[in-house]
């Protein structure tokens, strides 16, 4: 029982800890950590783990180790924005591994890529075709950026000289089958125009609604909570015969 109240009191301060080095490190997100980061991560979520459940030595070494890893992480982050030579090294910096659509071998082999990694990563990019790439460039997070050839870039309003109006962002009316009413306010809009714009819809009871947003635009979308599709489209595996 003892025993079991340390590891409670030790998890607490572990947690707080970790959660006040982390607001004071600001790390990026985790898709976009690059390799430092992530060992650093790692090694400090260890100390932590050992700092709670290793309870035959005491908590005050396990915690100014989790102290020293910190603030070596946040001297490394000041070190990288203050200088740019150091970043590079700690940090990495991008390479072009695909250039006017040629595949960039000596730079696949400094970095210890396969040409296989980098097609899966243009394939997750939606890229099934590499003569469709001009640029691709490896990010030091270990993410792909492409630049398209002109000729398969998507055209743009722009492109076609067309003027549109920002679309901005959809307010939400309705969800889970409850009016918000703040938002009719902030349109000035009301209950009873909500109601009949449903009534259009065939909708005659806001317990039908699961969701409703109006845009910019003043286009309405509705969804209920029985949609009557015909046939649910699966894009799971085969299920087999039983």
């Amino acid at each position: 029982m003892d025993e079991g109240l340390v590891v409670i009191v030790r998890a607490f301060i572990g947690f707080f800890s970790l959660l006040i080095f982390a607001r004071i490190i600001g790390k990026e997100q985790i898709s976009q950590l690059n390799f430092f980061d992530y060992v650093l991560g790692i090694t400090i979520g260890s100390i932590a783990a050992t700092l709670t459940t290793d309870l035959s030595s005491k908590a005050w070494p396990h915690w100014i180790g989790l102290l020293t890893w910190c603030a070596l992480g946040y001297l490394m982050e000041i070190i990288s924005t203050k200088w740019r030579y150091a970043a590079k090294y700690l940090e990495g910096e991008p390479a072009i591994v695909i250039m006017n659509g040629k595949i960039m071998e000596n730079v696949l082999r400094k970095m210890k890529y396969r040409i296989s990694e980098v097609l899966e990563l243009l394939r997750n990019k939606g890229v099934f075709d590499v003569t469709q790439v001009d640029f691709a460039i490896i990010e030091p997070n270990g993410q792909i950026s492409i630049l398209l050839k002109p000729e398969h870039q998507p055209l743009t309003p722009k492109d076609m000289k067309i003027a549109v109006s920002p679309t901005g962002i959809s307010t939400e009316l309705v969800y889970d089958g409850i009016i918000i009413e703040e938002n009719l306010r902030q349109l000035n809009k009301d209950k009873t125009w909500l109601l009949k714009e449903l009534k259009k819809q065939g909708i005659r009871d806001i317990s039908e609604v699961f969701l409703v947003t109006l845009n910019p635009a003043g286009s309405l979308y509705v969804d209920r909570y029985d949609d009557h599709l015909k046939k649910i489209t699966d894009i799971g595996d085969y299920k087999g015969p039983y």
